[in-house]
């Protein structure tokens, strides 16, 4: 018998234990994505060419990156599960087993980085960026093992209910990463002046020495000894199967939101440099608010993965519910932000008047899509608890692309509704995918606990049959 209470004062309760569990993670996620806001920032005082090559390699690099994070996101809610059921034997194998495929995976996201300058001359991107924008990409496909690795280390941590680690981890590689930043971008102790190309280079540092502090944290931490000893290392292909069906909707999933913002960015490159500037402010900054209810979601996947281990449904559900709830109210939080500081915001960036205009009323337009984002962000959160991925990647298919980014690109680019709007038209689009996006998500969440609830209740009549 559960005894979950709905309570208000259990609602608090919920919501409180789950801020305690993603606080940590939003810092993570804040300190991470930080290091591109820091890229785009310093880049920025170079060059306006410096910084449209920032935004068309982070367009190149930001898809196939979500792509790899979300497939090794898949090791968050199995661990999650077994740790909720006191298996801890699958604990261990699934861990092993992940670090093959993030292997095989950072191996082809490599390959793709390589080939970035191609790929932007396909594209038709303006000449003068292409050099500095493939040469940034090449930079960071150095690190991509070691980020792959350090999203390993760090799902294993967070489905252990341990999210504190990697928070402290990722904090210090953003400090180490901004000293690093400035040497190699102007050339300090006798290194050249890399320009935004030493983004790149300080980025896949930062991110080895992260996956080898965080390494070095569970290797001797007390209790993972117990669980990681690592006596079977071979692969095991059913398992990386499973895993890799699992995770590969949740990564196309992620990447299929993220890769909406790069693909604008990369069809606004062709306006010009200007544009392409004051689209990446939007959407830097944008994607620094993000994190908040991203972070929830990993949160509520978290909590949902356990009671379900735990065979606890009915809290489950509550946790689903309240973890939506509070990603809604604090999304307000970055509505007032975009709406009472634009002009701060702007100053991070650039002080080029065109470039500072165009950006303004496009942060108008990223307000209006918070709450929304929030919405369909932690429902999808609790649909991964559920193990839910597929129909969650479909209808995030349907919404970004089949909606969002063609209503952008007419508004956009053609006249064929109204006179084309340019940057602006994109941002309408984004707005009505991502409310789209959302109301879709909701109604899947809800109709994935209506069923769930009914198989543990057949189960229980017909035990009680027998």
């Amino acid at each position: 018998m559960q005894n979950t209470s709905f309570s208000v004062s259990g609602l608090f309760k919920e919501s409180g234990a789950l801020l305690h569990l993603s606080i940590p993670i939003i810092f993570m996620q804040l300190a991470t994505q930080a290091m591109g806001f820091v890229d785009t920032t310093m880049a920025g005082q170079v060059s306006a060419a410096d910084l449209a090559a920032i935004a068309l390699g982070t367009s190149l690099w930001l898809p196939v990156s979500l792509l790899l994070r979300g497939i090794i996101m898949a090791l968050t809610p199995v661990v999650a599960f077994h740790r909720g059921a006191q298996q801890l034997d699958k604990v261990r194998i699934a861990f092993i087993q992940m670090l093959w495929l993030s292997a095989f995976a950072s191996a082809c996201l490599m390959v793709y980085l390589v080939l970035g300058e191609n790929i932007l001359v396909a594209l038709g991107v303006a000449q003068e960026i292409i050099p500095i924008a493939s040469d940034y990409v090449v930079a960071l496909a150095f690190g991509v093992p070691g980020i792959a690795l350090f999203y390993t280390l760090n799902g294993f941590c967070e489905g252990m209910n341990n999210t504190r680690a990697p928070m402290l981890i990722s904090v210090l590689g953003l400090l180490v990463n901004i000293p690093v930043n400035y040497i190699l971008i102007y050339g300090k102790f006798g290194l050249p002046a890399l320009g935004a190309v030493g983004c790149g280079w300080a980025t896949s540092l930062v991110y080895w020495l992260m996956s080898a502090l965080l390494y070095s944290y569970i290797k001797h931490h007390h209790h993972y000894k117990r669980i990681l000893h690592f006596g079977q290392l071979k692969p095991v292909w059913s398992e990386i199967s499973h895993l890799f069906k699992l995770g590969f909707p949740i990564g196309l999933n992620i990447a299929v939101c993220g890769s909406i913002f790069a693909v604008i960015a990369l069809l606004i490159g062709r306006i010009g440099a200007e544009n392409v500037a004051a689209a990446q402010i939007a959407l830097n900054i944008s994607s620094m608010t993000y994190m908040i209810p991203m972070s929830l979601s990993f949160g509520i996947t978290i909590r949902v993965g356990h009671a379900l281990g735990e065979q606890k449904d009915q809290l489950a559900a509550m946790r689903s519910y309240v973890g939506v709830v509070t990603a809604a109210l604090l999304s307000l939080m970055s509505v007032a932000f975009f709406l009472l500081f634009p002009e701060w915001i702007i100053r991070l960036y650039t002080t080029d008047p065109i470039v500072s205009a165009t950006a303004a009323t496009l942060l108008v337009f990223t307000a209006m899509y918070q709450f929304s984002d929030a919405l369909q962000t932690s429902a999808n959160g609790a649909l991964r608890g559920y193990k839910d991925t597929k129909v969650p990647m479909i209808l995030a298919i349907l919404a970004y692309w089949g909606l969002a980014l063609p209503l952008g690109m007419v508004l956009g680019l053609t006249d064929y509704l109204v006179p084309a709007m340019g940057e602006k038209g994109f941002w309408i689009g984004i707005v009505t995918g991502l409310s789209t996006a959302a109301f879709a998500m909701l109604i899947r969440l809800f109709v994935v606990i209506r069923r769930n609830q009914q198989r543990v209740a057949n189960e229980k009549l017909s035990q009680a049959m027998v």
